[in-house]
């Protein structure tokens, strides 16, 4: 059901304001996840606006991610919590990073801090989480040799596994953000290593530090480590 009628309109784009209305329906829980949205007729009678200003209001749910459909004709539904992605925040940091508003390094130390804070409170999680995923990345690593695509495949993982381990699901969204801003550089610097077996055997011996930190409840540990292997990376990848 359609929540009451909305505040009067202000002086912006009035499919701008529709959205915002349907937005807070969606995030209040009137208009319920799964849910199919009212048909543009209805809701451009209740808002008095014309079908062009609601389907560009539709639009912008789309674009936010609270609104999808499974086909062409198919009617949009509000989406579940556990489609929503982190593809909005990480646009706009990369947006940002580009733009020169945020340094790469100010993205780098909120990696650092991050997962950081990850290792330390899987470290500290009681009941002790299952960390056989983590131990599968590092030997997806080992078994990788000098397949660099197929380490970052596995570094990628490992490092989300610890965060997820940590029980907290915010620090995991963020991180994932992050990650996907700063990533290229992990890229370019392994591709662009003559011979990456040194580096890959140096990165999975610290992989296995932190990892033996946070199994041995070692959180202090597992925070430093942590952010000296992403630091040292990070500042070698600036050479």
């Amino acid at each position: 059901m359609v929540p009451d009628p909305p505040p009067p309109l202000e002086r912006r784009p009035i499919y701008e304001q529709v959205a915002d209305a349907l937005r807070e329906a969606i995030l209040s829980g009137e208009l319920a996840a799964g849910a199919a949205l009212p048909p543009e007729r209805e809701l451009s009678e209740r808002y008095g606006v014309g079908r062009t200003t609601v389907r560009e209001a539709l639009r912008a749910l789309q674009t936010k991610g609270l609104a999808v459909a499974s086909g062409p004709t198919s009617p949009l539904r509000v989406v579940a919590p556990d489609a929503l992605t982190t593809e909005p925040l990480r646009d706009t940091l990369v947006h940002l990073l580009r733009l020169g508003r945020v340094p790469l390094d100010d993205l780098i130390g909120l990696r650092v801090a991050l997962e950081g804070a990850g290792a330390e409170q899987a470290a500290a999680r009681e009941p002790r989480p299952d960390f056989t995923a983590a131990r599968d990345q590092i030997a997806f690593m080992r078994a990788a040799d000098t397949d660099v695509e197929a380490f970052e495949t596995a570094d990628i993982r490992f490092h989300l596994e610890l965060v997820q381990a940590s029980g907290n699901e915010a620090l995991t969204l963020v991180m994932l953000a992050v990650r996907h801003t700063v990533q290229k550089t992990l890229s370019t610097q392994l591709h662009a290593l003559a011979d990456p077996r040194p580096t890959l055997t140096q990165l999975i011996a610290e992989h296995e530090g932190i990892l033996q930190a946070v199994v041995d409840g070692e959180g202090e540990l597992a925070r430093r480590l942590s952010g000296d292997h992403l630091r040292r990376f990070y500042s070698e990848a600036a050479r």
